[in-house]
C-alpha cells in the first residue's frame, strides 16, 4: 500500500511542475501586475508611523521588488499591507517601489519565480518546501501566519457523508502540489485509508464550489475564503479540518541572490508585513473591512476569517519545526526526492536586522 501512495504522491509532483519551463502561461495566474500608487495610502486614525529605521544614508535607490501573491485570507496580513500603504511606504523609505503579481496557487508562484519573473513569493508551506527540493535557489525569509481552521475537508450541506472513512471510493477535489494535498493524506491516514481508496481530482481552489455544488465530485479539500463563504451560505459543511494534524504555516520566500543584492528592500517588506500583523491584532474591524472586497466576502465574514489565524513575519522556533515536519513527511513519501538543508532554507537574518536585532 505504500508502494502506491509513493507513487501516487511523485505522479502528483510531476503534474503541479510539468508546467514549470512555461511559467506565466498558465491560464490560473492572473498578470494584473500593479506597480505602486504615486502617493501612500492615508494611514488609518491610530495608526503607527512607518517602521523603518535605516538611516537616511541607507538607501537602495531604483529597486524594484516584484512580489508573487495569491489572493486569498490566507495571506491577510500581506494583503492589508499592500491596501493601507505600508509596502510602499517601506519601500520608499529605502528607494525601493514593487510591482504585485496575483496567482491562484502557491504551484504557480513556483513556476513564475523559476522563470525569473518573481523576486519573492508568499504560499503555503508544501509548495514552499517542494520549490526548495527541486533545486531552486531561495529561502524562507518570513513566517505570514498559521491557521488549523482555515484548511478543511468539505461536503455539500446535504451530503451523507459525516466522517473522513466514508470517502472510500468518492471523489475529491483539491490543488494537487498545495497544503491541502497534505492535510487529504493526514486525514486518510487517520481513518485507515490511501489516496488509492478515492478518486483524486486536481482542479483550482475557485473551480471547486462550483463542481461540489453540482455533484461532480463529493468533497473538496479548500482554504479560506471558500470554507466560509460555503458554510455561512449553507452550501457546504466541514467534515474536518487541520486541528490537531496540520498547523498551516504560511511563508514568504525570496530568491537567495535577490535578497543577497538588495538586503535593504527584505527587511522594508518584513517590517511591512510587521506593521500589518500588529494592525490586524489592535483594529481587527478596520482591517477586515480593507480587504474584505478583493476576497469577496463581507466585513463581518472578513473579520471572523482573520480570528482563525496568527499573523506575524517573525520565523519562530515553532514555526521552523513545524515546516520541517512537513519536509520530512514529503521526503518520507516521496512527493520530494531531495533533502532540504535547513541551514540553507531558513533565513531570519532579515528579520533581526529589519529590527535592529
Amino acid at each position: 500500500m505504500k508502494s502506491k501512495l509513493i507513487k501516487f504522491l511523485a505522479f502528483s509532483l510531476v503534474l503541479a511542475f510539468a508546467a514549470l519551463p512555461f511559467a506565466g502561461c498558465s491560464k490560473d495566474a492572473s498578470t494584473t501586475a500593479q506597480p505602486p500608487a504615486d502617493a501612500a495610502a492615508p494611514l488609518p486614525d491610530g495608526d503607527a508611523a512607518p517602521l523603518s529605521s535605516e538611516p537616511a544614508a541607507q538607501k537602495d535607490e531604483g529597486a524594484v521588488l516584484r512580489i508573487g501573491a495569491q489572493p486569498f485570507p490566507l495571506y491577510s496580513s500581506i494583503y492589508v499591507a499592500k491596501e493601507l500603504g505600508f509596502i510602499e511606504e517601506e519601500l520608499d523609505a529605502v528607494g525601493a517601489t514593487f510591482v504585485w503579481t496575483e496567482f491562484n496557487s502557491g504551484p504557480l508562484v513556483n513556476e513564475a519565480v523559476a522563470a525569473g519573473t518573481q523576486d519573492i513569493g508568499f504560499m503555503a508551506d508544501q509548495p514552499a518546501i517542494v520549490a526548495k527540493a527541486s533545486g531552486q535557489p531561495i529561502q524562507i525569509i518570513s513566517n505570514v501566519a498559521y491557521g488549523e481552521k482555515a484548511l478543511a475537508l468539505l461536503v455539500s450541506a446535504d451530503s451523507p457523508v459525516t466522517k473522513v472513512e466514508e470517502l472510500k471510493g468518492k471523489k475529491v477535489a483539491l490543488v494537487v502540489g498545495s497544503y491541502a494535498q497534505h492535510l487529504l493524506v493526514l486525514l486518510l491516514e487517520n481513518a485507515g485509508l490511501t489516496v488509492d481508496d478515492i478518486e483524486l481530482i486536481n482542479l483550482p481552489a475557485s473551480e471547486q464550489p462550483a463542481v461540489l455544488a453540482a455533484g461532480q465530485v463529493d468533497a473538496i479539500v479548500v482554504w479560506e475564503q471558500y470554507i466560509s463563504l460555503l458554510t455561512t451560505s449553507g452550501q457546504a459543511k466541514v467534515i474536518a479540518d487541520g486541528t490537531g494534524i496540520k498547523r498551516g504555516n504560511m511563508v514568504t520566500y525570496a530568491v537567495t541572490s535577490y535578497a543577497e543584492k538588495h538586503p535593504l528592500v527584505i527587511e522594508a517588506y518584513i517590517r511591512a508585513s510587521q506593521r500589518a500583523a500588529d494592525y490586524i491584532d489592535s483594529n481587527p474591524k478596520e482591517a477586515a473591512a480593507a480587504i474584505a472586497e478583493t476576497f469577496g466576502v463581507t466585513d463581518d465574514v472578513m473579520e471572523e476569517i482573520l480570528k482563525k489565524f496568527s499573523f506575524s513575519p517573525e520565523l519562530t522556533a515553532a514555526d521552523i519545526s513545524e515546516i520541517t515536519t512537513v519536509k520530512d513527511y514529503l521526503l518520507k513519501v516521496g512527493i520530494i526526492k531531495n533533502d532540504v538543508d535547513a541551514g540553507e532554507f531558513f533565513n531570519d537574518s532579515y528579520y533581526k536586522a529589519a529590527f535592529g536585532g
